[in-house]
């Protein structure tokens, strides 16, 4: 049994961060109101999309931090959505939805979501989902990403993407690119000497340092090209910096 709106207040006032936007993808009115309630007083921003289209176009202008998906929904159903997502885009979605046999909650699981409820709910819980999903999400991000404006650098994987209104675009950058991307990054809007970052990428050369300034170069047209213009500043007499748009 859904327990009564009221208990929606005794989440008012945690930890949450307010920026944080959730879209509720759900067609039944009474249960994404529920839904929006709750998470409203856990201090997220949230939208409400109906169908398929509406979902998949409200995530492509609104960019929100988490998906709660129904999968039984106008034009299509909640897979559809997760499938398109997932071809450009690493949004956690938890699934909320009636549908609970197995085979559709592990193909759930295996297009990408990242947690699966059941209805009927406590939104309680789903808001513990939520937070534990956050979590998650965000530990993994810090101790791998350096996040700079739109472009997020996984230097594990040794991956730069630019992310846009259109998608995520991944940057094919050589290992001297990377390496001064990633040394301008964790300080954005220091300036860096070209001496400084020529031994951050190629620390055993014997090349000029006037060899940065061709780097540099191929990096920003690779950045324009993404999307992530006018990031890299050249500083008189001093060298190059990295700022957020």
């Amino acid at each position: 049994m859904i327990p009564p709106y009221s208990m929606a207040k005794e989440w008012r006032g945690k930890d949450i961060k307010m920026a944080q936007r959730i879209l509720i993808v759900e067609d039944e009115r009474e249960i994404a109101e529920l839904l929006a309630t709750y998470v409203r007083s856990a201090g997220f921003e949230v939208d409400r999309a109906v169908s398929v289209a509406e979902a998949i176009r409200l995530h492509a202008s609104q960019r929100p931090d988490m998906l709660l998906l129904d999968i039984g929904l106008p034009g299509g159903d909640g897979l559809d959505v997760l499938t398109t997502i997932r071809k450009r885009f690493e949004t956690p979605v938890i699934m909320v939805t009636a549908v609970h046999d197995d085979v559709t909650k592990l193909s759930s699981l295996r297009v990408g979501a990242d947690d699966y409820i059941v209805k009927p709910f406590n939104p309680n819980e789903v808001i513990e989902r939520i937070r534990a999903v956050l979590r998650r999400v965000e530990g993994q991000a810090s101790r791998r990403s350096v996040h700079v404006g739109p472009l997020l650098i996984d230097t594990e994987a040794r991956i730069v993407t630019c992310r846009g209104e259109g998608g995520d675009i991944r940057l094919a950058l050589t290992p001297t690119e990377f390496a001064i991307l990633v040394h301008l990054a964790r300080q954005p809007h220091r300036a860096f000497s070209r001496s400084e970052l020529l031994e951050s990428a190629l620390p055993d050369s014997d090349a000029y340092d006037r060899v940065v300034d061709s780097h540099l170069s191929k990096l920003r047209q690779k950045l324009v090209t993404a999307g992530c213009s006018e990031m890299i500043e050249a500083v008189r007499g001093i060298g190059y910096r990295l700022i957020a748009q």
